[in-house]
């Protein structure tokens, strides 16, 4: 059975939702989904036997929020080995900024270097040309999860 830990780091609550109607997708399809809420995520390191789906909006100038940011740079300073951890990231931001999904691209970049492999490409989400992020990520997911 297809195990995947989930989490998310938001500003104004998007990521979250998104994160959430990602969950609830994969757990009809029968997924066993750990959905981490940002104060879970102290200690928490992936295990390369299960999926890892990070949900990620950006704030600033491409900067992590601050729910998920103490877990990203952790993570980074450990520098685990994770040999094929299969992931995919989600990044959430507006397109009017320079550093548009800025923390999706840390993140996906993190865990190639730890030795991850991306399951997809990442998916970017527009908040200038989308209302409904939930939608476009259930789109993206269906085009890469075979259930």
């Amino acid at each position: 059975m297809m195990r995947t830990n989930l989490l998310y780091g938001t500003v104004y609550g998007s990521a979250q939702s998104v994160a959430e109607a990602l969950a609830n997708e994969l757990e009809n399809r029968g997924v066993v989904v750990n959905l981490l809420q940002p104060d879970e995520l102290e200690g928490f390191i992936p295990s390369v036997d299960e999926w890892l789906l990070v949900v990620t909006s950006t704030t600033g100038q491409g900067d992590l929020p601050d729910d998920i940011a103490p877990w990203f740079y952790a993570l980074k300073e450990q520098a685990p080995y994770l040999p094929g951890l299969p992931y995919a990231v989600v990044g959430l931001g507006d397109s009017s900024y320079d550093t548009f999904c800025g923390a999706g691209h840390q993140v996906d970049d993190l865990l190639r270097e730890l030795g991850g492999e991306s399951l997809a490409p990442m998916l970017t989400i527009d908040a200038m040309e989308t209302m409904e992020p939930e939608t476009d990520a259930l789109d993206w997911l269906g085009g890469w999860v075979k259930f």
